[in-house]
């Protein structure tokens, strides 16, 4: 059994994953998977996703192998497939990140061991979308009827895709708020709201007085042409505390991380302010996808 895209997932499988990370998390269970072999191979930077997979891993009594591309065997010229056949050999699974849209789901096709996607290039993020999913529902209690903002870059922002898939899979109202240019793909957001029978709000404004979970990530400010227009947006959609005047007290506050300057730092001592707790549950629901992978 692989994760490599969310939409390949059912609702039941997802609530699922979910259910049993909120036993891990609270105690009330514990992933035996001892005598497994976790692989993390990470062929681009990462903080979180690799470091929770791998603490994830050993505390479901699992060993890991950590593959580092700067002293592999691709300095010599190894091959991407020859590279993951050769992993296999060696491990129970593979997570994997990549910066090209559709590697792991190749990486998938070369082994027999199950492959779980840890972020190929701008296409999809699911292991995050699932501690996203988690995080709220720990904060609100539901999913459904909650009124949801997407807001940065939505054009380039993988952990976005796959999140607004599975927002509108559970019932919550989406609004996607993104500066001219960096919404995102609309043939994307057309087929989801096909798909699920829903609307999906649209708006280039940063009005967040309605929502009960904004969901910020970064302007990508290297992809603008103009360096002073690149400021210009980055200053508007960039939160602070008088962006918050007018919001709801209860507001969740949440960001996949790593934040450059898109959030204020006051806001990280403001009870609205969860993305830190969001990151640590990286951990709980990984421990649950590792175990659906292995004992599916």
């Amino acid at each position: 059994m692989n994760v490599i895209s969310i939409r390949e997932m059912t609702k039941e499988d997802m609530e699922k994953i979910l259910q049993n990370a909120a036993e891990i998390a609270s105690g009330k269970r514990k992933p035996d998977l001892r005598g497994k072999i976790l692989a993390t191979l990470f062929f681009e930077p990462s903080t979180r996703t690799k470091l929770s997979f791998q603490s994830a891993a050993q505390r479901c009594g699992m060993n890991v192998l950590d593959f580092l591309t700067e002293q592999s065997s691709l300095k010599k010229g190894e091959t991407f497939t020859d590279t993951i056949k050769t992993i296999s050999g060696y491990a129970d699974v593979l997570a994997i990140r990549h910066p090209k849209e559709g590697s792991v789901r190749f990486a998938s096709d070369v082994t027999n061991k199950p492959v779980v996607n840890g972020g190929d290039g701008g296409n999809q993020h699911p292991t995050q979308t699932l501690i996203d999913l988690f995080t709220i529902k720990q904060l609100k209690k539901k999913i459904d009827g909650l009124n949801v903002y997407l807001v940065g870059d939505l054009k380039h922002a993988r952990t976005m895709r796959s999140l607004l898939y599975a927002l509108c899979m559970f019932g919550a109202k989406v609004t996607v708020v993104a500066p001219k240019g960096l919404e995102m793909e609309r043939s994307y957001v057309e087929e989801i709201e096909a798909k699920f029978n829903t609307k999906v709000a649209k708006t280039n404004e940063m009005d967040i007085k309605d929502a009960d979970v904004l969901y910020i990530c970064r302007i990508q400010s290297e992809r603008f042409e103009d360096p002073l227009e690149a400021k210009r947006v980055t200053e508007k959609f960039r939160l602070t505390k008088e962006s918050l005047i007018g919001s709801k007290e209860e507001l969740a506050i949440l960001h996949p991380l790593p934040k450059i300057n898109e959030i204020d730092a006051e806001i990280d001592r403001m009870p609205q302010a969860k993305y830190f707790e969001q990151a640590h549950n990286g951990i709980p629901v990984r421990m649950a996808v590792l175990e659906y992978v292995l004992k599916r």
